[in-house]
């Protein structure tokens, strides 16, 4: 049975910074959990099965092989970022350094709050060579929509990077890594990350707000950012960044 289903699981944010409860099918939430935790070819179809408490059979009449679960989940995470990101965009108008600052935000929150989906981001080198392809396309998009933006910046002065297609994959990288490091449970919030990390990456694009403090730059709805011993009191718990499964 072709199991790589036209639906997205996980469906258009109402709100791009809004996160409730991730509401995935059981199937795929456990699949998830398990390539997590033991990486793709470590993990066996039958493993799945005993997490989801189905047959091997049962499971291959919603999904026909691991690759297809994989292929699901890759594709309902890059949907879920784009249509965040797109969302994002939207509401900030033309202004290409609003626009910048709202698409950075938006993909921080997204590697903070979805980081177990976030993080099966590597394993894109277990994606067979069609759903490789298929995956490769909507992440590409991702970075163009950033791109645009960077290159409209640079036309009206705003940021200054020589390199724009450098940075902009900088910036992505920078993001990405959230997934691999952040807690819930650490000393910044996902929030503050994510106010942390519009600024780093205004400095790779070469705003030069991002280097005088400018207290104009645009985080809606943010404190202006402090030094990191003020922004918690608490010690850290659990922040030490994520090296392995």
């Amino acid at each position: 049975m072709n199991t790589q289903q036209s639906q997205d699981t996980t469906p258009p944010a109402e709100h791009w910074r809004s996160y409730g409860p991730l509401d995935l099918h059981p199937i795929l939430m456990r699949t998830m959990e398990a390539f997590n935790e033991h990486g793709y070819h470590g993990t066996s179809v039958r493993d799945i099965a005993g997490r989801v408490g189905v047959t091997v059979p049962a499971l291959y009449y919603h999904y026909e092989n691991k690759q297809a679960l994989l292929a699901t989940l890759l594709e309902t995470s890059i949907k879920d970022v784009l249509d965040r990101c797109r969302a994002a965009s939207a509401e900030a108008g033309d202004d290409p350094l609003d626009r910048f600052c709202g698409m950075v935000e938006s993909i921080v929150l997204y590697m903070a709050h979805r980081r177990q989906l976030a993080f099966l981001d590597t394993e894109i080198r277990s994606l067979d060579p069609q759903n490789r392809a298929r995956y490769v396309a909507l992440r590409d998009y991702l970075q163009h929509m950033l791109l645009d933006t960077v290159e409209a910046g640079r036309a009206q002065g705003v940021f200054t990077t020589p390199i724009p297609a450098d940075a902009v994959r900088a910036v992505l990288i920078l993001c990405q890594g959230v997934a691999n490091w952040f807690r819930e449970d650490g000393p910044l919030t996902a929030e503050e990350v994510a106010e942390r990390h519009v600024l780093l990456s205004l400095g790779t694009v070469g705003h030069p707000g991002a280097v005088t403090g400018d207290p104009a730059l645009p985080f809606p709805g943010r404190s202006h950012l402090r030094p990191p011993s003020l922004t918690r009191t608490s010690a850290p718990r659990g922040s030490a960044p994520r090296t392995s499964r």
